[in-house]
């Protein structure tokens, strides 16, 4: 597997820096505490490495691969998905004009930003993703309408994830928004925001270059469970 970029194995460089105090697992493979997220990788192709992954599949459940190379197959899983996402990075982010109260989320909203994400499906937000940090929304009479968070870390990066906006709300400008927010505050910290996201999604891809995202690099995505 190719590792001469931190973001061409995200996950894993995510799992042995920012997110080392989350990992479970060994120097052979690793998960994100499943409470947080259902993200795992090994550390190379080699089967020591992949039987140390299997242990790591839930056995209801899923884990999510995310690498530039080609993924190999895992003994004793299935491939329930696979995906080719973009990955974008931002160097400098352009200023939102939108005028809105925003809010910092804490755990005491972890409820209801579960529900928005069920609701719109962003991406995997589990019990405690809001945790992974920085999530902000926006509620309109008292009901949590959009959220914007982080979710990978890595040295130097911070992925910019979990951005929804509840359907009867959409079309203000809300995820803009929020998104120019959380990555201007990444930047602010000497570090560069990215994120992820299908080819296919035209009008996501035209808000991110909008707000300054650029096209990195393509990776694999994929959805393991037990066979």
């Amino acid at each position: 597997m190719n590792d001469s970029h931190p973001l061409d194995r995200p996950v894993w460089s995510a799992l042995a820096t920012g997110w080392a105090h989350l990992a479970e697992g060994d120097d052979k493979a690793r998960r994100l505490t499943p409470s947080y997220g259902p993200f795992g990788a090994a550390v190379d192709g080699s089967p020591e490495s992949l039987a140390a992954l299997l242990t790591l599949v839930p056995e209801a459940g899923e884990l999510w691969l995310v690498d530039a190379g080609t993924l190999p197959a895992v003994p004793g899983t299935r491939v329930a998905r696979r995906a080719v996402l973009n990955q974008m990075l931002a160097a400098s982010v352009a200023p939102s004009s939108t005028e809105i109260d925003v809010i910092e989320l804490t755990d005491d909203d972890a409820p209801e930003m579960v529900a928005l994400a069920a609701l719109t499906r962003p991406g995997p937000f589990a019990a405690h993703t809001n945790r992974l940090g920085g999530f902000i929304g926006i509620r309109e009479a008292g009901r949590l309408v959009a959220m914007a968070g982080e979710r990978m870390r890595v040295t130097g990066f911070a992925e910019v994830s979990g951005v929804c906006t509840h359907p009867d709300h959409r079309g203000r400008g809300h995820a803009g928004t929020l998104m120019g927010i959380v990555a201007s505050r990444i930047l602010a910290r000497g570090e560069t925001p990215f994120l992820h996201t299908y080819p296919d999604n035209a009008g996501a891809i035209a808000l991110y270059e909008k707000l300054g995202f650029r096209l990195r690099a393509p990776v694999n995505m994929a959805i393991l469970t037990r066979d």
